[in-house]
């Protein structure tokens, strides 16, 4: 009875949190549609995204940790690294740093239905494949800079197959873009948003769990070249390492009623390969 009561609770969580993501976009999608279409529209919209951000997150009832380690506002602009272990991460970036963040996000953004042409109009998309893709990306994040507005990046370059046990190997792109426009760099932690939602296959997993975000004292770039590069991701990399915890350590298992001895082949496999 026990795990049935919880396999419940579980299935009726995931209705609650999925009603309250879509409500608020639903809400403010004609908006969105209108102003990204709109030269300069892109603030008005990056304003929706916070309010859906801020909107969803309240409504899931979490709690949240929100850690700031550096006693003032970071500096503007700057170019936040962030960790990559969910897609809540984005929602929880642009609900925690004020004003207008760009994004920079893969390619297959812009595929998802509705709402992704709206985010290729007004972030940054990039295919790590296509040369011609990457210096176009490269040159709207210069721009971003130059105009004095900040960045987001995922330096890992996509989700963790092991987010909160494993950081990926960061990739160059944050930090010569950082030392090339001599802005600080802000290592960005959030250890525990799979276990709210995690990245899995063929399959929608949404656990209530308390969240945390991690903002690290800025780093300057000032006087770095490009031979510091390699120091300066081993330095991000430790910090982003370091707020990992125990309780972000595995992925929540899939939903079922059975007892642990008693689940089906079937579940069986989709919770080692989760």
């Amino acid at each position: 009875m026990r795990h049935l009561l919880r396999y419940l609770g579980q299935r009726l969580y995931t209705t609650w949190a999925t009603f309250w993501f879509i409500v608020p976009f639903v809400l403010t999608f004609p908006l969105q549609w209108f102003f990204s279409r709109r030269p300069n529209g892109g603030g008005v919209v990056h304003a929706l995204n916070r309010f859906w951000s801020w909107f969803s997150i309240t409504m899931w009832a979490v709690p949240v940790e929100v850690v700031r380690e550096s006693s003032g506002p970071n500096p503007q602009p700057c170019v936040y690294v962030a960790n990559h272990g969910s897609y809540i991460d984005i929602m929880m970036l642009f609900k925690y740093i004020p004003g207008f963040l760009n994004m920079m996000g893969k390619a297959s953004l812009a595929k998802v239905p509705v709402w992704g042409p709206i985010f290729e109009r007004v972030y940054i998309t990039v295919d790590r494949s296509s040369a011609v893709s990457r210096g176009r990306a490269v040159v709207l994040a210069r721009r971003t800079l130059a105009e004095g507005k900040s960045i987001a990046i995922f330096a890992e370059g996509r989700i963790s197959p092991n987010p909160g046990k494993e950081l990926l190997p960061l990739l160059d792109g944050a930090f010569l873009l950082a030392i090339e426009m001599g802005v600080p760099l802000v290592p960005v932690g959030m250890p525990l948003n799979h276990m709210f939602m995690p990245d899995v296959t063929k399959d929608l997993r949404v656990r209530h769990h308390r969240l945390k975000i991690v903002f690290h004292p800025p780093i300057s770039t000032a006087g770095l070249t490009l031979a510091d590069i390699p120091a300066l991701k081993q330095q991000v990399a430790a910090q982003l390492t370091a707020d990992f915890l125990p309780a972000g350590a595995h992925k929540p298992g899939p939903s079922t009623w059975r007892a642990p001895g008693n689940a089906t082949p079937q579940e069986q496999r989709r919770s080692v390969n989760s």
